[in-house]
């Protein structure tokens, strides 16, 4: 959030630094430009790329993941102190699977372990192991004491029922499965 804010000083600073210029060229050629242009560009310069960096943040994010990478689901918002937001919801969320850290069991088929990424805009990465039957549509995350038995047996949590299309159960079923 702090790198956010400085760049748009900065943006703000660079935008101040045009239009002195500009203002002062213009008295060269005894022209004058209103004294209001100076804070008026300056604040909407701001606005602007505050705006740009809300609604490109997804993008520029998942642009440099790796192709093993799938975002399987995404959040917006909407808030009162952006009010454009409401015409068009800022993606500020996105849960991804890496689809090379999928492991199929040996003992169970259609079991996978792999992990999902819940990443935030300014907040830490997270990493969740989970399991996913694949023959049944259902997943368990493997948080605290929740883990697999040897024999593939889910111990201490509770498996949740997906639906088929599911895009998180997609990227964790296919094929083929890292080697």
């Amino acid at each position: 959030m702090w790198i956010d804010l400085l760049s748009m000083a900065a943006v703000g600073i660079l935008v101040a630094c045009m239009v002195f210029i500009i203002r002062r060229s213009l008295t060269k050629r005894d022209r004058t430009a209103p004294r209001w242009i100076l804070p008026v560009t300056i604040g909407a310069s701001m606005i602007s790329y505050s705006v740009w960096n809300e609604y490109t943040w997804f993008d520029r994010i998942t642009s440099s993941l790796p192709s093993a990478v799938a975002v399987v689901a995404q959040g917006e918002r909407s808030s009162p102190w952006a009010p454009w937001t409401y015409l068009r919801p800022v993606t500020i969320r996105f849960i991804a699977l890496d689809t090379r850290t999928r492991v199929q069991s040996e003992l169970q088929a259609g079991l996978v372990l792999t992990e999902l990424l819940l990443v935030e805009r300014w907040q830490r990465t997270r990493r969740v192991p989970v399991a996913f039957d694949c023959h049944q549509a259902r997943r368990a995350d493997l948080l605290g004491d929740t883990h697999l038995t040897s024999t593939g047996k889910l111990e201490n949590g509770h498996w949740q029922t997906m639906k088929a299309d599911d895009p998180m159960l997609h990227a964790a079923c296919q094929s083929p499965l890292p080697g």
